[in-house]
C-alpha cells in the first residue's frame, strides 16, 4: 500500500526520490519503495529522513511507534487477587499469627474477621503478650466519610452499624498491654492488614463493597517501596484517630 502521507509531504516540499535519497544517505530505489509500496525504513534512516522533511517520524511511518514496555512485576508483590472474597480468612489469620513485632489494622469495620474467626481477639492478645505492638483503627460510625461510604456502597446506614459492631468485637481488648484501639474518620482508600514486613492491601472502588474489590499481598523490599507507602499512610491516619475509652 502506498504511503500517501509521505508522498504528500515530499510533494509539498519539492522533494524527489533522488533528493530525499541523497539527504537520507540511501538509494533512490529505497525511497521509491517507501512511497509506492509503503515500506518502512530502519529507524535511524527514518529519523534522518523525517528531520529533513520537517515531519514527525511516526506520522510518516506509524509502524515505528513503539509501545512503552510495561513495568516488570514488583518483587514486593507476593500475590494479587481479583477480589477480597477470593481469600480464605485463614490467609489473614496466618499472617497475623506470624507477626513478631507489629500488627496494624486499618479498616472501617471488617467484621468478617471476627465472624469467620471468633478467636481473633485471643490471637491478638497472644501476640501482644509475646511482645508484638498491636494497633487497630476502626471507622468512626458518626463521621461524615463513613456515612458517605455507606451511600456509595449502597448499604446506607449498614456501614455505620458494622462500624459499631466491629468496635463491640474489639472492646474486650481495651486495657490489654500492647494493644491500642482507635477510631478514625478519614476517607478509606485502602483497608490495610499488616504483620511485620507484610501487608494485605484491600483496595476500594466506588460503588463496590470491599469484599468485591481487588487485594494485593506485599512483602517489604530492602528499599521500602510500596510497602512503606502504605505503612506511612497507616501512621498518618493513626495520628488523626481518637483512642477508644474503656
Amino acid at each position: 500500500m502506498p504511503n500517501e502521507r509521505l508522498r504528500a509531504v515530499m510533494a509539498s516540499g519539492g522533494w524527489t526520490h533522488g533528493s530525499l535519497a541523497e539527504a537520507a544517505g540511501v538509494d533512490p530505489k529505497s525511497v521509491e519503495r517507501w512511497v509506492n509500496h509503503g515500506r518502512t525504513p530502519r529507524r535511524v534512516t527514518a529519523l534522518k529522513a523525517a528531520e529533513m522533511l520537517g515531519e514527525d517520524v511516526h506520522a510518516l511511518w506509524p509502524a515505528l511507534r513503539q509501545a512503552r514496555a510495561a513495568r516488570a512485576v514488583s518483587p514486593e508483590l507476593v500475590a494479587l487477587y481479583d477480589q477480597r472474597a477470593d481469600l480464605p480468612v485463614s490467609v489473614f489469620v496466618d499472617l497475623l499469627a506470624a507477626a513478631r513485632e507489629r500488627i496494624d489494622v486499618l479498616v472501617y469495620a471488617a467484621v468478617f474477621l471476627h465472624e469467620a474467626y471468633p478467636r481473633l481477639n485471643d490471637l491478638l492478645r497472644e501476640r501482644a503478650e509475646a511482645g508484638c505492638a498491636v494497633r487497630i483503627a476502626l471507622g468512626d460510625a458518626d463521621s461524615e466519610n463513613v456515612q458517605q461510604r455507606g451511600q456509595e456502597e449502597k448499604f446506607g446506614h449498614g456501614i455505620e452499624s458494622r462500624c459499631r459492631l466491629a468496635l463491640m468485637h474489639y472492646r474486650p481488648l481495651l486495657g490489654v498491654p500492647g494493644v491500642e484501639l482507635r477510631t478514625h474518620g478519614t476517607t478509606l482508600y485502602n483497608s490495610l492488614y499488616r504483620a511485620d514486613d507484610e501487608v494485605l492491601v484491600n483496595a476500594h472502588a466506588w460503588g463496590v463493597n470491599a469484599y468485591g474489590a481487588p487485594l494485593w499481598h506485599l512483602r517489604r523490599s530492602s528499599n521500602g517501596g510500596m510497602f512503606d507507602t502504605y505503612a506511612d499512610s497507616f501512621n498518618a491516619v493513626w495520628d488523626t484517630a481518637r483512642p477508644v475509652e474503656g
